[in-house]
């Protein structure tokens, strides 16, 4: 037969069927309490992990060696290498970590200042084929409302 057993709010000792106190408070959240010790040590606003009897105090002093070798170690992630990408050689990806940020800052800009010209150079195209091209009409202007 397996008895259903629950946990005291204030010591953390296991309460078996049949014992305990039931505290409710005002805000209708439930303490179940193992004896009038417990309870009586809650209401005068004791803490539990500086009793040495009580669970959270085994706790927080390592009193529970044997549940403390139980856990398992992790395992230190291994440290990622650098690998080449589809486009990019290793060598290449090294050579642009290793430059200095002026440099880096230089080739951005550069870089920016050809995009630009290039958007430019192509609007211009499309504005002198424009004008070039016959003159579109003004649509005539549709207003929606009642037809008077």
């Amino acid at each position: 037969m397996v008895l259903k057993t629950t946990v005291c709010r204030f010591s953390g000792l296991r309460i078996y069927p049949g014992k305990g106190i039931l505290f409710v408070r005002v805000d209708s959240q439930q303490y179940l309490f193992l004896n009038k010790k417990c309870k009586s040590l809650y209401h005068q606003r004791l803490r539990p992990a500086k009793l040495a009897w009580t669970v959270a105090y085994r706790k927080q002093h390592k009193k529970d060696q044997v549940t403390e070798i139980a856990r398992k170690k992790r395992r230190t992630a291994g440290k990622a290498t650098a690998r080449s990408i589809v486009g990019v050689s290793l060598e290449v990806i090294n050579k642009k970590r290793t430059e200095k940020p002026e440099v880096r800052q230089a080739s951005r800009e550069a870089a920016l200042r050809e995009v630009k010209e290039r958007a430019k150079k192509a609007k211009a195209e499309k504005s002198a084929s424009q004008s070039k091209g016959p003159a579109k009409q003004a649509a005539a202007k549709v207003v929606k409302g009642k037809g008077r």
